[in-house]
């Protein structure tokens, strides 16, 4: 019969493995946006107490004290302030349209999927007729998940180009002086230029130039992602240019000691020591092109939230106000998501975020 003192070191080393475990998830669930799990899980394995009790007190308890005196201000100012669509919604008004959003978006699925099964009826009588069915598609409004969908798929598109154009620019502009002194005064020019004053040349390029358009890609759709595109590329291409001209010199003789050709240069040193501020080029660009997409998708009447605020603006009715602020609370959720996603791509690829 095993004694206390044989199971102890046994209960010792799992324990040990299970606070390795957890500091090994620690540094996902922070970027995740989840650190508060971290002093739950380590209390549940026997940490102690007061120790974790304290660090979830910092990281849950005083933030969530910070968003409800936010919310309290918010019910109590909101109705003070009247505009001429009426007083100012406050947490519950707002909460309510949310509500309404959703149910508008499930009444219209049901509508599309009623459709679709009156069209499979039609079709089933006409093949047992010998003729030929008849396809379309349903053409009910976008609702407001529709419209997120919609934003999502164009600021991914855009912000994908621009990261395709700004990482190669970045790196020839790091290693190479004659190339960076050529075209640092262009992105000087242009990197402060509004996407107010990019939106009537880009819609006037892809007018001419895409003339027949994809039922995948809308014209108007493009119009957004290619101003996207040109406002949210420069952080991307000034932080490679950095982080490339930042790469420990030794190691860029080591390669030129090796002969390494010039794309295993960049490959193997140059991109690996310099992706940390690529990864933060490439989190700025993103929140960059979150913003102007919904500027250009308000101006350009495209589709999406922008578009969505604007038409709530216009129509004026009792409720477009408490929407129009669901909309905003909705891009900024949304724009929090989208860091915390490229945060958590950077430590997983980055060294310097995994030692």
């Amino acid at each position: 019969m095993a004694n206390a003192t044989d199971t102890a070191p046994t209960d010792l080393a799992g324990r040990e493995k299970v606070f390795s475990a957890i500091t090994k998830a620690s540094g996902w669930l922070d970027a995740l946006g989840f650190s508060w799990l971290v002093p739950i899980l380590r209390m549940i394995a026997g940490d102690s107490p007061k120790t974790q009790l304290r660090e979830l007190k910092r990281v849950l308890l005083i933030p969530l004290l910070g968003i409800l005196a936010f919310i309290v201000a918010w019910g109590v100012l909101a109705p003070k302030v009247q505009t001429s669509l009426g007083a100012v919604p406050g947490p519950v008004e707002v909460w309510e349209q949310a509500g309404n959003l959703w149910d508008d978006h499930v009444r219209e699925r049901e509508k599309a999927a009623q459709f679709y099964e009156r069209q499979d009826q039609r079709n089933e009588k006409l093949v047992a007729a010998g003729k030929d069915p008849k396809f379309r598609t349903y053409t009910g409004k976008p609702t407001y998940l529709d419209q997120i969908i919609t934003s999502l798929f164009t600021v991914g598109l855009g912000f994908g180009i621009a990261t395709l154009i700004a990482v190669p620019l970045g790196i020839g502009s790091g290693l190479s002086k004659t190339f960076n002194g050529a075209i640092n005064p262009l992105i000087q020019i242009f990197k402060p230029v509004s996407p107010l004053a990019w939106l009537p040349i880009v819609t006037m390029i892809i007018s001419a130039t895409y003339a027949t358009p994809y039922d995948w890609m809308p014209k108007s759709l493009l119009i957004s992602a290619v101003t996207v595109t040109l406002c949210s590329m420069w952080p991307t291409l000034i932080n490679t240019a950095l982080g490339v001209a930042s790469v420990d010199k030794d190691l860029m003789n080591v390669g030129r000691v090796l002969q390494l050709p010039t794309s295993r240069t960049i490959t193997q040193v140059v991109l690996p020591s310099s992706l940390p501020l690529i990864f933060t080029g490439l989190r700025l660009s993103l929140g960059v092109g979150w913003m102007v997409l919904i500027a250009a998708e308000m101006l350009a009447q495209n589709p999406g939230l922008g578009k969505f605020v604007w038409d709530e603006f216009q129509n004026g009715s009792s409720q477009s106000l408490a929407k129009i602020m669901v909309a905003v609370l909705t891009i900024g959720i949304i724009g929090f998501m989208l860091d915390r996603l490229m945060f958590a791509l950077q430590r997983a690829f980055t060294f310097s975020a995994n030692r």
